[in-house]
């Protein structure tokens, strides 16, 4: 497949995302999930979203896509486990600790 058939692909794929924003306000995580991501995190920044609205400025620090809305959501929620934190602090490991290992 050529490059430009493959981004022709995905420029007429809609992608779900499972996202990760810290605060850079108190450093706690928020997870959230999206077909538009760009405008998501506009809303976040700008204080539209009440969940995040006092602990503005965010980060955005990871995001995953996925092309079934379902398995976005499920991710999410995985996320929020207790399991899913563990796994967030491994996988982001070298962003909180600053280091690269």
């Amino acid at each position: 497949m050529a490059l430009g058939s493959t981004r022709e692909m995905m420029a007429d794929t809609t992608f779900f995302y499972t996202y990760i924003l810290v605060s850079e306000k108190d450093g706690k995580k928020y997870t959230g999930c999206t077909s538009d991501l760009p405008s998501r995190f506009e809303d976040h920044q700008e204080g539209r979203v009440q969940s995040t609205k006092h602990r503005r400025p965010l980060r955005l620090i990871c995001f995953e896509a996925c092309l079934n809305k379902d398995d976005a959501y499920k991710r999410e929620k995985y996320l929020k486990t207790h399991y899913g934190k563990l796994f967030l602090g491994n996988r982001l490991k070298s962003y909180f600790t600053g280091r690269e290992d």
